[in-house]
Parts: structure tokens; sequence; C-alpha cells
């Protein structure tokens, strides 16, 4: 039996080529979709899930809060050194822990070969037992306890060794250390929150200046140590979190009025939450939201269920034709449920033929994803025990879903009418497949709006006034090495007429303002604390003028002071955090900040440092005492930007010869910062577009059926004198009411979602009036020229022909 409907049903696809094609055209479509969005969506989920403990893993995280309002100021997933051991000594149900600390672009050198590596991270000897790493040569249980060893990535240390075996090979790293490789590892997966290329030891801190063993145990003000615990099976978290405050009064004594935990706290964040539900000031690397798995989940579902409106809006559609079939069956004896069970094997047999090409076609789209998501997406995702039988399940699934509703139309006719060609269908039908489209193209007009505000708030962001000049700056990392001699660096650099500015920073903008220290200024004869959190960026006198920043009262930094050292400069946010009444005001102001004292002698405007997601914050700028403090240069050039390159290049390389000349534009490094809504836009688009086009056919579907049933009155009118357009009007105004609604509906779906999305940008624009009504017309416009090919070809047939049809 089940071998004669599926033989019936490939006989019936055969017959009916275009129709056929339209039904499985749209459902592959949409599967393919479906299944672009779910590989995206399962790599997402599945981040840090390879790691054997990744359930009880917890990354320890920082918080500080203003004592005073409870104002959130800084949320830091990484800590203070002293943290990770003082958690494994205070509490013993703690497994393990261990700590990592990431370096900003560090140059490396073996023999000729150098390179500045971007991921190079201090790890310690506890890691392998806490995470999951494939070490392919050296002995995990040593390779990072002694100072001065590193472990390379299997892709690096081909990079530095080539063929030779790595192991005991000696690198020099910043041209101050010699390292002993001491293991191979294989790079972390891409589905990772963090990848280190290089680990090294972390024991060799102990033996650097800067930090040291005391300073390791004691230092609670420099949060850069990513510190991971590992719990034991089945114990709640929660438990170890509430006796964090006990622990960071027993240990922090910073003789401060206010107890540590009334202005800090920890908290742990379990491994497989940090991609989609971190968000904080540093993270390791740039997280996912699961605010975009939502949407893109949606967004496949929406997808899918377009599809699915089709196959019945054409399944009905399809119905004139077999009309006389289904008499006959019924005639010959058979039953309702029979025939039902056949319609739904023809669903079934179509959804399989669909399933089987949108697994193919997903495979040969899956690098155009990748190009624009910038995932490392994989088909194999998909056969994984977790989702084949969901993916063998999906054709009966959408096939009983999508054909249930055809197969008790199709069942339905009376034999004896059909027989005698009387097709008529009652309105609750035509009625339910209109309410179809209504969905369709509520769906369609959804997706066109929120892909048109996407692209607003982005050029908003690209054309605001940032406040200062990003353009034509080059930024290079400041090395210790030119401490002694920056000077004349910069002085041969401006000998070059196409070098405008050379300036050095802590900090550069496009970056986080994370760093902040106490502040006080003086009120009557002594100096009040400020309760209001104010950044810092140790600058330079070039700072100012290299970045086009304007000075809107008192002066820049200048050498005609000395070095100006005990000079400050503030933004016009932070004058007004310091309570001070104008700008005016602030010059001269005795003022301290963390230990550093001195006067306030300039206010600059507020500018953009940081991304439109930020708000501008209060912002403080200083010279250090010495070059230790500086972590890039920005340069301002002109003219040929080939030629100030090369003139950038050779000083560098006279002035630095042991480090390799690596440099961005700063421009570039604003566009990255918003390069995930560049990708949803771009993914938006192409996803509506997709949804309108499948909306389309299920539109010609329903056209086709509804003027198939008005031939005879088409002709009728024609013979009475109808023109052309007017015969158009008529047919088209019913499905364009229908567009109509689906605006109603879909306006404020829109309105609310997209508000709920530009929530995230503290630089938003309003939502124009004029996108919803772009969209009605776009979705109208589409609408009625797929329906006005059905009509006008109805409305020019020779109206005897359409009479003879009784």
């Amino acid at each position: 039996m089940f071998y004669n409907y599926f033989k019936i049903a490939f006989r019936n696809l055969v017959k009916y080529k275009f129709i056929s094609f339209i039904n499985l055209f749209g459902l592959t479509l949409g599967l393919t979709c479906c299944l672009l969005i779910s590989t995206y969506i399962i790599n997402e989920l599945s981040y840090d899930r390879y790691n054997t403990n990744a359930d009880h893993i917890f990354r320890v995280e920082r918080t500080f809060v203003n004592p005073e309002t409870g104002a959130l100021n800084l949320k830091l997933a990484a800590v203070a050194p002293p943290v990770g051991p003082l958690l494994k000594n205070d509490f013993k149900e703690i497994r393990q822990v261990t700590r990592l600390l990431q370096n900003s672009p560090t140059p490396f050198r073996y023999e000729d070969k150098k390179f500045n590596e971007q991921n190079s991270y201090f790890a310690d000897e506890h890691l392998f037992d806490v995470f999951n790493v494939q070490v392919t040569k050296g002995n995990p249980a040593k390779a990072l306890n002694d100072p001065y060893s590193v472990m390379l990535t299997e892709d690096l240390a081909k990079k530095y060794f080539g063929n030779d075996e790595p192991l005991n090979k000696i690198v020099r790293m910043n041209n101050q250390f010699d390292l002993k490789v001491t293991g191979v590892y294989k790079s972390f997966p891409s589905n990772a929150h963090l990848h280190p290329e290089l680990m090294i030891s972390f024991n060799t801190l102990n033996d650097t200046a800067v930090y040291g063993a005391n300073n390791l145990a004691t230092n609670w003000g420099n949060n850069a140590f990513f510190t991971y615990v590992l719990l034991p099976q089945g114990y709640d978290p929660s438990k170890l979190e509430a006796q964090l405050p006990a622990f960071l009064n027993r240990h922090i004594n910073d003789g401060d009025k206010y107890k540590p935990s009334q202005y800090t706290s920890l908290s742990l964040r379990k491994l497989s939450d940090i991609h989609l539900l971190s968000h904080m000031d540093d993270e390791a690397e740039e997280n996912g939201d699961i605010k975009r798995v939502y949407v893109f989940s949606a967004i496949a579902l929406f997808i899918l269920l377009i599809a699915c409106i089709n196959y019945m809006n054409l399944s009905t559609a399809r119905s004139v034709l077999r009309g006389k079939e289904i008499g006959i069956r019924k005639v010959v004896g058979a039953q309702k449920k029979e025939l039902v069970l056949q319609f739904l094997c023809e669903s079934v047999l179509i959804c399989w033929i669909a399933t089987l090409l949108a697994i193919l076609l997903t495979r040969l789209a899956l690098p155009w994803l990748n190009d624009i998501s910038g995932q490392g997406l994989s088909i194999s995702s998909l056969f994984k025990w977790q989702f084949l039988l969901p993916l063998l399940s999906l054709p009966f699934v959408i096939g009983i879903l999508s054909g249930i509703y055809p197969a008790l139309f199709l069942s339905s006719f009376q034999p004896i009418k059909v027989l005698k060609g009387i097709m008529k269908v009652g309105g609750h039908s035509l009625s339910f497949r209109k309410a179809l489209v209504v969905v369709q193209f509520s769906i369609s007009i959804i997706l066109i709006i929120c892909t048109t505000i996407v692209f607003q708030q982005l050029r908003y962001m690209q054309q605001k006034a940032l406040g200062f000049n990003k353009d034509h700056v080059i930024t290079l990392a400041y090395n210790a090495g030119l401490n002694d001699k920056y000077e004349s660096f910069k002085t041969q650099l401006l000998d070059n007429p196409g070098i405008k500015g050379v300036t050095r920073s802590s900090r550069i903008p496009s970056g986080r303002l994370l760093d902040a220290m106490g502040s006080q200024i003086n009120r009557g004869d002594s100096l009040t604390p400020i309760q209001a959190d104010i950044k810092f960026v140790v600058a330079d006198e070039d700072f100012i003028p290299t970045y086009g920043v304007g000075m809107v009262q008192g002066r820049n930094f200048s050498k005609s002071y000395g070095m100006d050292t005990s000079a400050f400069l503030v933004n016009e946010a932070a004058v007004k955090v310091l309570g001070l009444k104008s700008n005016e005001e602030a010059i001269g102001k005795q003022f301290q900040y963390g230990r550093k004292k001195g006067q306030l002698v300039g206010v600059f405007n507020d500018f953009h440092f940081e991304s439109m997601h930020q708000r501008i914050l209060p912002l403080i700028l200083f010279i250090p005492q010495n070059g230790n403090n500086f972590g890039r240069i920005s340069i301002k050039v002109s003219g040929s930007i080939p030629a100030a390159i090369a003139h950038i290049e050779s000083t560098w390389k006279q002035f630095l010869p042991e480090i390799p000349f690596d440099y961005t534009f700063l421009d570039e490094n604003f566009s990255r910062l918003y390069q995930s809504e560049h990708r949803q836009e771009s993914i938006f688009t192409i996803f509506s577009f997709i949804a309108i086009f499948i909306a389309c056919l299920g539109l010609l579907g329903l056209s086709a059926f509804t003027i198939s049933q008005r031939i005879k009155e088409i002709g009728i009118r024609k013979v009475l004198g109808a023109t052309v357009s007017t015969i158009v009007t008529l047919l088209s105004k019913d499905f364009l009411k229908l567009v109509l609604i689906a605006g109603i509906i879909a306006f404020p779906v829109a309105w609310f979602a997209m508000n709920k999305w530009l929530e995230d940008f503290a630089y938003r624009i309003n939502i124009p009036w004029w996108v919803f009504l772009f969209a009605g017309f776009m979705a109208a416009l589409v609408a009625f020229a797929t329906i006005g090919f059905q009509a006008v070809k109805a409305a020019r047939a020779n109206p005897v022909k359409n009479l003879r049809t009784e």
C-alpha cells in the first residue's frame, strides 16, 4: 500500500512539473536556510563544551561599584593575582585553580625569524588539570613548571622551526628573555573562548621586575589574571560565592573607610556560559551573544514556517487539477483516511527530497556563510548524534505539519460534485489560506524593517562625529627599548613631511577605558574625595594635537613647563562629575589622582574614545614619570600613505632592529568594533530577501488558486467590456489588502524588537517613521508584481475559451 502511495506521489510530481518545482524549490530553500542557521547555532552553543569538566569549571570575575551610590563602575573577567592561590588555600572543596595572563602583542625571535605574536599567555602548571589540552610533544605535568619555559601550538612550532624538532629550542621574547621550548600542543578548538598560541611558564613572572613573587602575592590592583576554579561534581557554586565577600574582607587590607566587599565583589561564571552570556569589560576575545542566537533561531523558524505555508497554499491550488482523480478514488471505495494517508505520503516524499537537496546546498553554501559570519562552521556538526535524530525526523515532521491541511482539504471533496466539475470552495478554507499569506508577509515585513534599522544604525555610527580625527592615523605597539631614545625616534619620523604628528599613550581610541584610580579635588582648604569613577590614559604632550582633540579651556601639556608631570587634563564629562560649575572653574584647581598630585591645567572636548555601545566616560590625561606606562604609538600621516609607512618602517628598524615592524590604521580598529553588527546586517539582508522570495512563491500559489476559481467571472466581465487593467485591479486588490493587514501586525512587533536591539547602544538612532512605510511599500510592490503576472495572464485570455470550460 505504501509503495503504491509513493509511486503515485512520484507520478504526480512528474505530471505537474511547474507546481512541483515551485513546491520543491520553496521547501528546499527554506530547509537550506534553516540548516545553515542551525550550524551557526550549534556552534555557538558548543563553546568550551569539549572540556571534560566543562560543567564544573568556573571563571572568577570581579566587579567594582561606587560604595556611596552602588553604581557599577567596572566589570572584569580577570582578577588580581593573589585571588587564585588564596581561594585554593581557603576553600578545600576547590579541586584545582589555574591562572593565565594575556600579553599584549609581543615580539618573538628564533634565529633570523621575527614575529609579533598576538595570542601569547603566561600560564601556570595546573592548566592541564583544569582544561583539556592535547599535548603532542613534551610532558604536560612538567612542561610549565620551570621559569623561562614555553609551549607552542603545532602551527606555531612549524612557523618557527619548520620540520626540525622543536623541543629544547630557544626563542627570545621581547628581546629580553630567552625561553626554552618544553612542549607542543594542538591549537585550542575554534569553539573555545580563548586561544593561546604560546604559553609561557607562569613562574617566569616571579623573576621579572614588573611582577616578582611578592607583587604577585600582594597586588590587588592589577586585575589582569584570568583565574579558573575546578569544583567537585554536584557542588553548588552559590555556596562558594556566598563566602566570597568575607574572603575579600579577610585578605584585602587597604586602610580604606569602607570594607572591601562594599566596593568590590567576586563571582563565578560557568565555563560554558562565557561565550554567550559574558559581556565583561576585558574579555580575552570577542564573545558571542545569546540574543543573537535567539534572533537567528527565530529567523530560521520564520523561513521554515513560510516554506511550510507555501506547501499548503500550492497543494490546495493544485486541488483543481486533482479533483477528478479524488472523485474517482472515492467512487471506487477509497476511504477518507486512506486519501489523507496518501497525501501525507506525498508530502513526506517531497520533504525527503527537499531535505536531501538542502543538505547538499548547505554543504555548498557553508563557505559563504563562514565568510559573512567570521565563523569556522562545518556541516559535520549536523551529523552529531544530538542533531542527527532531529535531522532524520525533519522530513516526517515538516511533511506531516505542512501536508495535514492540504490532505484534509483534498480528501473532503464530494465525488459527485467533483465529477460534475463543481469545484466551488467554501469561504472558510479560502480565509485560512489568506491568513497564512498574512503570516508570511508579516514575517517578511518584520525582516525588511529590521534590516533597514540595522543599516541605519551602522551608518549613524560611521558618520557621527567622534570628537577627534581618526583618519590617517597609524598605530604601533610601544616597545620599552624606545624609552631612552624616543625623542630621537620622534624627531627622525617628523623629518619626513608626510608625518604630521607622533604621540605615545597607554591606550588609544577604539580600545576600552579600564584604568581608574581614586581622585580628590581642592574644596576650600583641603582635598575632598570624589565618589565618581574617572578613567585615565597616560599620554604625552603630542596626544591632543595628533588626534585633533579640541581644548575648550586652559592649555595642553607643554614642554615649556618642564616635563609637566604635575599637570592634569580632563574632559568635559570629568568636569561635571568633579562637581565644578564650569570649565573655567576647573583651571588651576589642586587635584590628586591616585598618589599623583598636581593641578588641572586644561579641559578638552568630550570625544568617543570607545565604541558607541558605551557612553562617553569621565577621562583624565597625565604624563607619567617614565616610559614604562606607555603602550601604543600613534602617528598622523598625510600625502602618500605608502611613502609614509615606508619611512616609519625604516626608522623603526633603525631604532629597534630586533623587533618586527607591525602597524594598524586607527579607522580600521573602529570598523572592527562594529564587525558583529555588519555581519548581522549582511545576514539579515540575505535572509530577508530569501523570506520575501519564498513568500512570493506562496502568494503565486494562492493567486493561481483564486484566479482559477474566478475564470468564468473574468470571461463574463471581458464579454461585458471590462478592460485588462480593470480586471488586474479587481484581482489584485484583495491580495494587497492582505499585505496591508500584514503590515499592521508587523509594525508594532518590529518596533518592539528593534527598540530592544538599539538599547545595546549608548548612542543610537530614533527609529524613523518612514522605515515602516518603506517596508510596507516594498512588500506591496513585490506582492503586486507576483499577483500581476497571474492577473494579466488571466485578463488577456480568450473569454470564449474560459466560458467553454463549463
